[in-house]
């Protein structure tokens, strides 16, 4: 039994990041997907809340052929001790998949095995991208799967996005 680690925040889950679940998946038997900033939402970087992404992530990934863990990782903010965080809210995993440099250092500097891949359409499948085109009212819907076009619209997270916009302004 092989079981990977990735992490992002998933403000929202996107085609960018399923093309990597996916890939990810024919590496490993199970996944946990970590879902960082855990303990942020409602603001413009970070609309939905753990919960919210915890629906997300379950619905989307239903339908792979690997099993997965949701998993919310709120931020310490403080890098030394961030990958002990990390293992203390995670179910134990073999390898770490990031294209974040920080990321893959601390994980290697905690003897952590540690994968990247090639990011799949980064300029068209970036969270800021999608949350640019959801609160100016652009094509966002293609961005994402399906199951994660409908969650938006259940939490009315559309609204949600364009209000937290209007309070920063």
């Amino acid at each position: 039994m092989r079981r990977g680690f990735y992490i992002g925040r998933f403000q929202p889950y996107h085609e960018g990041h399923h093309a990597m679940v996916e890939r990810i998946a024919g590496e490993v038997d199970e996944l946990v997907l970590g879902i960082g900033s855990a303990d942020q939402s409602h603001t413009p970087r970070n609309p939905f809340t753990a919960g919210e992404r915890i629906m997300m992530l379950t619905k989307a990934t239903a339908d792979l052929d690997i099993f997965t863990y949701a998993v919310p990782i709120e931020d310490l903010n403080r890098n030394a001790v961030w990958v002990s965080h990390v293992q203390s809210m995670s179910p134990q995993f073999d390898v770490a998949y990031s294209n974040n440099p920080l990321v893959v250092r601390l994980f290697e500097e905690a003897d952590v095995e540690v994968r990247s891949s090639p990011m799949f359409r980064r300029e068209e499948f970036e969270g800021t991208e999608v949350r640019e085109r959801i609160s100016d009212d652009g094509e966002w819907e293609e961005l994402v799967p399906e199951t994660v076009v409908e969650t938006i619209h259940e939490i009315d997270g559309v609204n949600r996005l364009r209000e937290t916009l209007d309070s920063d302004t």
